[in-house]
């Protein structure tokens, strides 16, 4: 996104001039959406990918996200997937709570902590991880798909480990 200036005038009655009174900030659509999904533990990054371009996530969609993290965890981390001592905590968003997923993750024995409903204080992506990312990429054009995923990535592998234990005892 980009940030434009738009001068904001003040019409006085009865004198017929317009003041500048103001500059109002205001930001201008980008080409692209890009949808990214991000799974992390206090030690960081462990799963990342991007939606395809004009998909939305939808039940079906999470549920192969999750079967690649999945995958992910039996790789990166076998003791872990062995003792079956993972957790999953993801807000309520409709793809998350569905009874597809549902179902899904109790076959495959993947605990979900719960998240209260119209808690996002709760949420540490909402609080922590994605303000950061945008923070630092605000303001920024991007020509490309690529070139938003490249920067978003390297946004993310900057993060230090101390950083999301922090955000996790916040």
């Amino acid at each position: 996104m980009c940030m434009k200036l738009k001068p904001k005038f003040n019409h006085h009655s009865g004198r017929g001039k317009s003041l500048l009174n103001q500059t109002k900030a205001r930001m201008s659509r980008s080409k692209f959406k890009v949808i990214f999904v991000v799974i992390f533990d206090w030690k960081g990054i462990f799963f990342q990918e991007f939606v395809p371009r004009c998909q939305m996530v939808n039940k079906q969609l999470y549920q192969e996200v999750v079967a690649r993290l999945m995958n992910a965890v039996r790789r990166k981390n076998p003791q872990l997937w062995e003792k079956r001592t993972s957790m999953l905590h993801h807000d309520n968003a409709p793809a998350d709570v569905s009874l597809l997923i549902r179902s899904y993750l109790a076959k495959r024995q993947t605990y979900v902590v719960p998240h209260p409903p119209y808690s996002p204080n709760l949420a540490p992506a909402d609080f922590f991880l994605f303000p950061k990312l945008k923070s630092t990429l605000k303001g920024r054009r991007f020509q490309t798909i690529e070139e938003i995923q490249e920067n978003a990535i390297r946004e993310l592998c900057s993060i230090t480990e101390s950083a999301f234990q922090e955000a996790f005892q916040q």
